[in-house]
């Protein structure tokens, strides 16, 4: 097990490399200048180099590069161009929107998927089975921001059990903030739920039809049981991928949804920093998204491991 953690830790590490210096090149040579946005049109060239100098722009690229990439690795992700306030500190303050708000997502897609496919799984061909599935279908066709705006006709302008928009804040307790985040996170979870669900199934299907399933009903065991005892662990390799990639796409792709509910969220300060060609602000920040996709695949690929003894002994 150890020496599979350090040769996917290995990969890690290059991938991470990698993406580094393709964010950084890329966001570079995006059309634009910083300092000129920031000044306006009718900016002196004496004031718009002087800036450039401040901001430190008059660099080489890979100078700017390796400072870059050293001040991460210290936790220094440099100033904000547009703020003038460190970059870490706005994306601090930003993760404790949206890395809640993406557990708590993919916690109500769990929540909702497993007992799902489960259930369609162990009626394949029956009225639950084809239930689950066009319920799924409809989940996976309708877009999650038109979800989002349903539950807020609904339960904020209705019903008026939940706020339009906004964060609480955690300092006015957990049940507040999470009571702020629980239409945004449904609104997130019903697609992803709908995928997981269809996943599930398709794997418990496939398991069922093997010889170890066969010997275990031969031994005495009903449909049922079989399939809570060995069918579930043995279908949970593709459904860990999906979990795994869901994870990184809430964290990652919440965008619309934070617009939607005006979240102070990453994909908010990504939009905002885009906009105002902060440039250091999106580097470090799709970065620290790259990072947790990348960290979540080497946690999936643990977790393998831990499901499938035979993938260790490969390696």
């Amino acid at each position: 097990m150890l020496r599979y953690a350090l040769k996917r830790g290995f990969s890690l590490i290059i991938s991470l490399a990698v993406a580094s210096l393709v964010i950084f090149f890329v966001i570079e040579i995006a059309p634009g200048d910083p300092a000129s946005f920031m000044l306006g049109i009718n900016a002196e060239p004496d004031t718009v180099a002087a800036l450039r100098a401040e901001l430190g722009l008059d660099q080489g690229k890979l100078q700017r590069y390796l400072a870059w990439v050293g001040g991460m690795l210290q936790g220094d992700f440099g100033m904000s161009y547009t703020y003038r306030t460190p970059v870490a500190g706005m994306i601090a303050d930003r993760m404790w929107v949206s890395l809640p708000l993406a557990l708590y997502a993919l916690a109500l897609s769990t929540l909702i998927a497993f007992p799902a496919g489960i259930y369609a799984a162990a009626r394949r061909g029956k009225a639950g089975d084809m239930a689950v599935m066009g319920a799924t279908q409809l989940g996976v066709a309708v877009p999650n921001f038109w979800f989002a705006m349903i539950l807020v006709l609904v339960f904020a302008i209705n019903l008026r059990w939940f706020g339009a928009g906004g964060f609480a804040g955690w300092d006015d307790g957990l049940g507040t903030a999470l009571h702020s985040l629980t239409l945004p996170a449904i609104a997130l979870a019903l697609p992803q739920a709908a995928i997981l669900a269809r996943v599930m199934r398709s794997a418990l299907l496939d398991i069922l039809g093997e010889d170890f399933m066969r010997t275990a009903r031969a031994k005495g065991l009903t449909r049922r049981q079989a399939l809570w005892r060995h069918g579930l662990r043995n279908a949970m390799i593709p459904v860990l991928t999906i979990i795994g990639l869901q994870f990184s796409f809430l964290l990652a792709g919440a965008i619309i949804i934070e617009q939607v509910f005006f979240l102070p969220g990453l994909g908010r300060l990504v939009f905002q920093a885009i906009s105002s060609r902060d440039l250091i602000v999106v580097e470090s920040v799709v970065m620290i998204l790259v990072f947790a996709v990348i960290t979540v695949n080497f946690l999936v690929d643990l977790a393998y491991a831990l499901v499938d003894p035979r993938l260790r002994s490969r390696t």
